[in-house]
């Protein structure tokens, strides 16, 4: 079957998932710039090679010409935060030029923690420079990474309320809908997989975790005689009542474009201007 932007886009979220396990596995310090903060939530996966998949991912967008140039963006971004997590700044900084010149321009991402030690080489610097992203664009790509920060505490909030729950209900992890405006910028649909990915890894995460205190509940009712139903009924309806207020949040949460957001391209904010959420 014939690659398409849509299936490459697709591959792209696979990798990005694929990332955040390996990292939860490995427990690889730093964070790339394109991962999510889901890996604490995660298992021991099985190991995929992320770095080979993304340098498929470019051959392959490369292939598409200028439709899928923005793709090529997103290899690179990729690579590049593998380079970092790795400590591999010259890597890092090679494959980061290669996706600022094919679009990518989440100047949100460069503020991350993991990347204020290279704020001040000018290699770095000059990189964030040539990046343009309009204020409507930036309003996005700030809700986006804000949006990472605040599933990932809802993620660990619901872990906790989940210890010592007696029902044998799932929660599914509500997550806040995607934007749907067009971007000015398609650098903006990177960060978008990005959020897609974080949303995987984190509602696979939390379905497993409770798949697991389930069925564990279920053996349990079955050899202890002492089992308390009337607690796991209530710690069922407890649980009902969380979940629908997550749904609520989440959909509260949904992005709404400001009214006069400027659609022309522009330097970003100064570099180290922007406040990382968490």
């Amino acid at each position: 079957m014939p690659d398409t932007v849509n299936s490459l886009a697709a591959r792209v979220h696979e990798l990005l998932v694929a990332n955040v396990a390996n990292a939860a596995a490995a427990v690889v310090p730093g964070q790339s710039v394109l991962s999510s903060p889901a890996r604490t939530f995660l298992g021991v996966p099985q190991r995929v090679d992320v770095t080979a998949g993304f340098h498929d991912v470019v051959a392959r967008a490369r292939a598409l010409g200028t439709d899928g140039t923005w793709l090529v963006a997103a290899g690179h971004a990729g690579l590049a935060g593998l380079a970092v997590a790795r400590e591999q700044i010259e890597q890092a900084l090679s494959h980061l030029d290669v996706a600022v010149t094919a679009g990518f321009n989440d100047c949100v991402a460069l503020h991350m923690a993991a990347l204020h030690p290279l704020h001040a080489d000018p290699r770095f610097r000059a990189l964030y420079q040539r990046m343009r992203v309009t204020q409507a664009d930036l309003d996005e790509l700030l809700w986006l990474h804000l949006e990472m920060h605040v599933m990932s505490r809802d993620a660990r909030r619901a872990s906790i309320d989940n210890i010592s729950r007696r029902d044998t209900g799932v929660a599914l992890l509500p997550q806040a809908p995607m934007p749907t405006r067009t971007p000015n910028s398609v650098g903006v649909l990177i960060t978008r997989i990005d959020l897609a990915a974080a949303q995987t890894a984190l509602q696979q995460a939390a379905t497993k975790s409770d798949m697991q205190r389930s069925t564990g509940n279920v053996s349990l009712s079955v050899i202890d005689d002492s089992w308390d139903y009337a607690r796991a009924r209530r710690d069922g309806w407890r649980a009902d009542e969380l979940e629908s207020q997550r749904r609520q949040a989440a959909a509260a949460r949904a992005f709404v474009e400001r009214p006069g957001a400027g659609t022309l391209l522009g330097p970003c904010p100064p570099l180290g201007s922007i406040p990382y959420p968490g």
